[in-house]
Parts: structure tokens; sequence; C-alpha cells
């Protein structure tokens, strides 16, 4: 359990603090039977966090996700384009002419790596806008995630570039997860279904609404918290992608009038920091006055890089899935605490 025991031993203050401590109260919520809900916003698939985040899911870590529409298709991107993408870690000293250089090598800058648009967009785009117009003619529509998990679980394995192992999407299709994409207009291939909507060659009502997505996640929320522990909120980044879903707790409460469990955990990781009238530097507490979260729940802000921070928490949970009694033990012994009883 190196990285378990490397956490334990050297993370003792500040953000390295609230890294072990939110990974700690992680593993202590989903030990007890505890579901957890992610929510990704950013560049994170570009930035193939699904080298740990598709083995998380496959342990039985995660639980439902809310993306933004890029994250969504990009993790795809990487499953059938990997090869082709091109990392530029000099980008910090480009100049505008680099960065034109680029556009004209088409390719789609993302910080330090960049999505071909050949091999990335375009080859998509010849699987998934036939499945619109097949549901134009069908009369059937889906979710936004729906047509993404059908594709990568559909698609032959003969055109994979990436790890597939290492793609979170075709996880979470295999474990069939409850997903909201708040927003996916805002995406590259939503850019792509509205141009074939104007054209008339599908209706937009083949996609279902953010409206939609939300009334479903009502009843999806309250299979994930239907258990005794609950279900948590692990937040990257802020935006939509977070506050789409951690509202739903107050939307069943006050506009449907009706009882809900509070979200029993809340850790962000961000690199924004607290400012006025930023919800991606918001802190907790401020969610507390919304009745998203209670003045009973742990709640962990790392400031800090997410590419980095995200991959160290969930190592360290994933060794303390595979061996769960040893973990205990190991947490134990640098904290002082005993273990729960598992669930």
């Amino acid at each position: 359990m190196k990285m378990l025991e490397f956490v334990l031993k050297n993370y003792k203050n500040f953000n390295a603090r609230a890294t072990r401590d939110a990974t700690l109260a992680y593993w202590r919520h989903v030990e007890s039977g505890g579901k957890m809900f992610w929510a990704v916003a950013g560049a994170m698939s570009s930035a193939q966090l699904g080298v740990t985040l598709a083995p998380a899911i496959r342990a039985g870590l995660i639980h439902g996700l809310s993306v933004t529409g890029a994250n969504l298709e990009e993790s795809l991107f990487r499953l059938v384009a990997h090869h082709s993408y091109k990392d530029f870690p000099e980008y910090r000293y480009f100049s505008k002419s680099d960065d034109t250089k680029i556009l004209e090598d088409r390719m789609r800058r993302v910080t330090d790596t960049s999505i071909p648009e050949d091999e990335a967009f375009r080859a998509v785009e010849k699987f998934i806008v036939p499945m619109w117009k097949d549901a134009a003619r069908n009369g059937t529509r889906k979710f936004w995630h729906e047509y993404f998990y059908d594709l990568v679980t559909t698609i032959g394995e003969d055109i994979y570039e990436g790890d597939p192992e290492e793609c979170w999407l075709l996880a979470a299709a295999r474990a069939k997860l409850p997903i909201v994409v708040p927003g996916y207009e805002d995406s590259t291939f939503g850019n792509i279904f509205a141009s074939h909507v104007k054209l008339g060659e599908c209706e937009a009502s083949v996609a279902k609404s953010g409206i939609e997505y939300m009334a479903d996640f009502y009843d999806r929320y309250r299979e994930l918290s239907s258990g005794e522990a609950g279900v948590g909120f692990f937040q990257i980044g802020g935006g939509i992608a977070g506050d789409f879903p951690i509202c739903v707790v107050p939307s069943i409460k006050y506009d449907l009038e009706e009882p809900v469990k509070p979200w029993a955990y809340f850790c962000q990781i961000s690199d924004s920091t607290t400012s006025y009238g930023s919800y991606s530097g918001a802190t907790p507490n401020e969610k507390i006055t919304w009745d998203k979260l209670t003045e009973d729940t742990p709640m962990f802000v790392i400031e800090s890089d997410a590419t980095i921070v995200a991959p160290i928490m969930l190592t360290a949970l994933l060794e303390c899935r595979q061996d769960p009694a040893a973990a205990n033990r190991l947490i134990a012994a640098a904290t002082g605490e005993k273990a729960p009883a598992r669930a």
C-alpha cells in the first residue's frame, strides 16, 4: 500500500492535510456502505484522468457522475485517437503564430496537449451522426450520455488506440452508472448536433434536455442515497458540472416538497481561490445556506491541481479497496482512530 502509506506519512498540513483527510473520509464513507457521486469539470479527460478514474469505477468507488459534454466526448477521443494527440510541454512560451500553426495542423490545443481534428472529432462524427438521424427516423429519444454509452460499447476494438482499461466512459457504460451531462450544448458534439438540427437532418428532441436530466436525477438521487450511509459528493472544478447535480437536494425538498437525505460528504478539488461571487471559489459553508449541505456534512476543499491530487487519492482508495483490513490497520495506526465496521 505504497500510496496510502505515503499519504499517511507525508501529508500533514495545508492542502496535503486536506487531501489526506478527504481521502480517509471518502474511504470511511464507502467502507460503511455509502455511495459516491463525482462531478467532473475542466479538461480531465484530455488530461487522462481515466488512468485512475476507470479502475475506480470498476472497483465500485464511484457510483454516479456529472460531467461536462467536453469531458464525456474527450474520454471517447482518447480511446480512438490516442496516438494522434500531440503534447506541447513548452506551451507557456508560445506566440500567437505558434498557436496559429497548431490550428493549421488541424489540432485543438488544451493547455499542454491537443486533440486531433480528423482522428478524433471527424472519426467519431461518422458514428454518432447516423445514431441521431436514426433516432429522428424512429421517433426515439435518449439522454446525451446514452448515445455515447451506446457508441463506446459497440465500436470495434480494432479502432482502439488508447488502452480501454483507461477509458472511464467505457467503464461507466459497462457499469451502467447514472450520468448527468448538464449544458452538453457547450461541447464540440453539442455544436455538431445543433448544426444537424439547423439543417433539418434531425430533431433537437432526439436528445433529452437538461430539464429532463434533472427530473430523472430526482429518482437517481433517491436510489444512490437509499442506504443508511447515503451518498457523498466529490467535485473537480466548478461551474455547471458541480452546481447542477448538487442542487437536487434542495429541489426535492423545496420544489417537490418531499423528504430527502442531504449529501453525506463533500470534497472539492479546485485551483480557484475563494473569491467574490465565484461558484468555483465558493467555500462549502456557503452551500449550507442553500440547503445543499448541512453543518454535519464532512467538508473538504483542496486548493490544488486536480490532475495531481485526484490520481493520488484514487490510487490510495484503490489500495484500500483491494485489502480493506490492511488499509484500516494502517489508518488506525497513523490516526489513532478505530476503523468503522464494514457494511
